[in-house]
This record gives C-alpha cells, sequence and structure tokens, in this order.
C-alpha cells in the first residue's frame, strides 16, 4: 500500500524481541516472585508427609483410590463444587487485581511470564548480554522452546483479548508521560546544549532522551511510549529503565511510571494510587470476599462421609403373602475420613424389626472407598396406609450422624 509521501506496510515479518538486562525495583520483585514459583513447582512435590494408606508425599494425586491429597486436606471427585468455586473466586480476583493495576498478573505472576523470563536468564548467562544475542539469533541458534514466548501473550492466551473490558480510566499500568517526555518540541538525544533540563526545556524539548532503553529491556518488544497496548503485560521492566537514565542525567524519575490515564491527564497529575472507590472493583472485592467465606464454611462444615439413598422402582412395593408391603432401598456409603470407620443404620418413624439390612447393621469402611447396602421395609397394610413416609438414620463411630426421609409406596400412594 502506497501513499503519495511513503509507502505503508501492512504486514511485516515479525522481529523476535531480545531483552536488555536490567537492575531496579520491579526487576527484583520479578526475580523473588520467579524464585518463589520455581521453588514452588520443583520442590513441593518432594516435600514428603506421613500417610497411613498412601505414600509419604504432601501433594499428591492419588489416581487409584481417586482423590487429591494436600498435606492433611482430601478432595474426592464429589468435592467438584469445590473446585468450580476456587476457579470462579480466581477469575473474580483477575478481574479485581486488573480493574486496579491492569496486567500486572501477565507481567509477575503468570508462569508464562516467569518461564520466558527463566529462558531469557539462560541465554544471557550462556549467550551475553542484548548485542551477542542479536549477534546469535541472526545465525538461528534458538530452540522451539525459547520461540513462542510472547506469542503466547499476544495470540494464544485470552486473556490478553478480554483485558481491555476491565480496563477503567482509573487504572494503573505502565504509562508513558507524553506531556513531560515530548514536551512542545518532541523528544531529542542529550547532546550538547541539550543535557540539563533548562536547557531542553528552553528549546522546547521534552525530558525523554530517545534512549530506547525501554524498548531494549521490553519481553515483548513494544515501545511504551506509543501509548498503551494489547500485548504489554505490566511487568515495570520499562519503568525501572526510564528511572535508571533519569538518575544518570539527574533528572526526577516517573517519565514512565505505573499511573492511570485519569491522573496523566491532569493539568498537574497527582501522585499515582490505587484508586478502589469503584462500583465495579468493589463489586469484584465483595464477590471474592463472599465467595471465600462460602468455601471455607462449605469445607469446614463437609461430613466425615456421604451417603446417598435410592428407592429401588422395579418394582415400587410388593404384596408379600401374608399381605405385608416391601419396599427395597439400596444405600451408598463413601468414607471420607482419612481413616477406616464403622457405620449403623437404623429407621426413625416405623416399628421396630421393620428394616431388614441383613448383616449389615454395623458396616466397615476403609477410607476413600464406597459400600453399597440393600435394605428392605416391610410394614402391615394398616400401618403402611399410615405411615407414608420414615426416616433413616446412619451414624458413625465418632458420633455424626445424618438422617435422609424416603417414602413408603403402597397401593394407594404408588
Amino acid at each position: 500500500m502506497t501513499t503519495e509521501n511513503h509507502e505503508v506496510q501492512l504486514y511485516a515479518k515479525r522481529v523476535a524481541p531480545v531483552p536488555r538486562s536490567i537492575k531496579g525495583a520491579f526487576r527484583t520483585f520479578k526475580t523473588t516472585v520467579l524464585w518463589i514459583g520455581f521453588a514452588v513447582y520443583f520442590l513441593l512435590p518432594w516435600l514428603p508427609w506421613s500417610r497411613n494408606d498412601a505414600p509419604a508425599q504432601a501433594v499428591l494425586f492419588d489416581i487409584p483410590g481417586r482423590r487429591y491429597m494436600m498435606f492433611d486436606f482430601v478432595v474426592y471427585p464429589q468435592d467438584i463444587f469445590w473446585l468450580s468455586m476456587l476457579l470462579f473466586i480466581a477469575a473474580v480476583v483477575l478481574f479485581f487485581a486488573t480493574s486496579l493495576v491492569g496486567r500486572a498478573f501477565c507481567g509477575y505472576f503468570c508462569f508464562q511470564t516467569l518461564w520466558t523470563d527463566a529462558y531469557i536468564w539462560i541465554e544471557h548467562f550462556l549467550q551475553g548480554e542484548r548485542p551477542a544475542r542479536l549477534k546469535l539469533a541472526r545465525e538461528a541458534t534458538y530452540l522451539a522452546a525459547g520461540v513462542l514466548r510472547e506469542h503466547v501473550c499476544t495470540f494464544i492466551c485470552p486473556y490478553g483479548r478480554f483485558q481491555s473490558a476491565m480496563y477503567d480510566p482509573e487504572t494503573l499500568t505502565a504509562h508513558y508521560d507524553r506531556k513531560r517526555g515530548e514536551g512542545a518540541s518532541g523528544r531529542m538525544a542529550a547532546r550538547a546544549g541539550l543535557r540539563t533540563l533548562d536547557e531542553r526545556h528552553a528549546k522546547g524539548h521534552g525530558d525523554c532522551i530517545d534512549c530506547s532503553l525501554c524498548v531494549q529491556v521490553c519481553p515483548v518488544g513494544i515501545d511504551i511510549r506509543d501509548g498503551l497496548q494489547p500485548t504489554c503485560i505490566s511487568c515495570g521492566l520499562c519503568v525501572d529503565a526510564c528511572n535508571a537514565i533519569m538518575d544518570k542525567m539527574a533528572y526526577p524519575r516517573g517519565l514512565v511510571r505505573y499511573d492511570s490515564e485519569t491522573n496523566l491527564n491532569k493539568p498537574m497529575p497527582a501522585k499515582p494510587f490505587l484508586d478502589w472507590k469503584r462500583l465495579k472493583v468493589i463489586g469484584y472485592g465483595v464477590s471474592i470476599v463472599l465467595m471465600t467465606a462460602y468455601l471455607f464454611y462449605d469445607i469446614q462444615h463437609r461430613h466425615s462421609f456421604e451417603h446417598s439413598i435410592q428407592q429401588i422402582r422395579s418394582p415400587l412395593y410388593v404384596v408379600l403373602s401374608d399381605g405385608n408391603i416391601r419396599n427395597r432401598y439400596q444405600i451408598r456409603l463413601t468414607n471420607i475420613s482419612g481413616a477406616p470407620e464403622t457405620y449403623s443404620i437404623e429407621a426413625r418413624g416405623i416399628p421396630a424389626g421393620a428394616l431388614d439390612v441383613g448383616n449389615f447393621q454395623q458396616v466397615a469402611v476403609r477410607n476413600g472407598k464406597s459400600v453399597i447396602i440393600q435394605a428392605s421395609v416391610e410394614l402391615t397394610p394398616q400401618s403402611a396406609d399410615s405411615i407414608g413416609e420414615f426416616e433413616f438414620v446412619i451414624r458413625n463411630g465418632k458420633g455424626e450422624v445424618v438422617v435422609d426421609p424416603v417414602r413408603f409406596f403402597t397401593r394407594k400412594n404408588g
């Protein structure tokens, strides 16, 4: 595509970013998160934990036993509701953080970012600083594991696609202070007659000396001076780079900083701050608190066993030769207490001796296992017509009790 003055290239070959090393507060924080994350990822599976019925491992997926164990906490497939709640809480926490500080999660905590950071560190250790790596990059020395990098953030990760819906003008993210950096005459390199702020301001130039260090340190290869971009992961390395240059030039820090569009657009920007007094942010916060509280409440009040009682419906009832009526039930017990347990099954609301569970008045169940008990209830026609409903009572050895009402079917209600 061409215009009268110049040619505009709509499609260009991707140039892989080769970040330069930088020191600063945000780089230190990123490195700290990286080491903590890798320590948890690689060392936690080796942490021992004493168990009676499983390997001595603190975090364990027990596939044969169909359970997930984290220290003394055991989760079974029937606890899938907890996973749903946890995913919901994680999503809202992400929305909450994005509304406040943009894609800071991407910049510091996303494992794609951590892996990319690790590869860059290895390349720096083996191949040298940015100029040496640029030379080697032209000779095709990168393996596939080190190639994807920012492609994940730019094209694969859905978070980068819908993040704009969660941004507000009050959201803190990495910004270039264009008014201060450009001035009336634009940015200009520091040279004779343009080194001090007074000299630069007298000629209309801004504080940016066009060193491009903020571009060189960016892991996704963008120029923060072009404004907010969807590929920016708010890692803050451009802030560290610019502050380092400002210190060398004896200029005030903060030309590139975490700030909001609202504050930057003020005639005299104030000190950046987290603006949490917004309806959306408060709504996210309340949702996180309520759902987290409910999740912990549900975990704390979980029974040490699970049960289900189903009426056997083929047929609903049987009329015996003596005129009595029999209903049959299937009782399923699952022990999730963490140790072997014994359960007793009783019936409430029917005459004594009407319940028949064979030899299963006392049922021993191993931890993580289930048993199915066939129970039958036999009533005289008179008792059956007057009862209609009764209750199964299940107790364990620790005194925990559950009561489950069931119906008794007859000719009249069947």
